[in-house]
């Protein structure tokens, strides 16, 4: 398995993105991408909601470039808390069949892409 994911990074589809605290590795998750089609494979952490702000940036940098799901392969209480849901099949299949064709983005997140998942700014006027 490791030297598939070796070898899906060195084409450019498989990816991580990481949460790191005082220069410590303490969370993440990583995924396989082909086109705009994201498919989730594992989540880890060592600290308390690290792997859940790795998964908030991966939406954040998902929604920012037009990406419309992110299989997750799972049906689970933490990933629904996230806005998961599961959809039939053939709709799954529609969603990564137009994904695929898609070119892909850039894989690289940009702090402006939080704008994505946080409320706009309360006006004092």
């Amino acid at each position: 398995m490791v030297q598939a994911y070796v070898r899906l990074y060195q084409a450019g589809l498989a990816h991580s993105v990481e949460t790191w605290i005082h220069g410590k590795l303490v969370g993440g998750l990583y995924f396989v991408a082909i086109g705009h089609a994201v498919f989730g494979e594992s989540m880890f952490h060592q600290v308390t909601d690290a792997s859940k702000i790795a998964l908030a940036a991966l939406t954040a940098l998902c929604r920012n470039s037009g990406i419309q799901q992110i299989d997750c392969q799972q049906n689970t209480h933490h990933l629904a808390s996230f806005g998961a849901a599961e959809m039939p099949r053939a709709m799954f299949i529609e969603g990564v069949t137009k994904a695929l064709k898609q070119p892909a983005p850039v894989w690289s997140f940009s702090p402006v892409y939080w704008n994505c998942l946080l409320p706009p700014a309360a006006s004092n006027t």
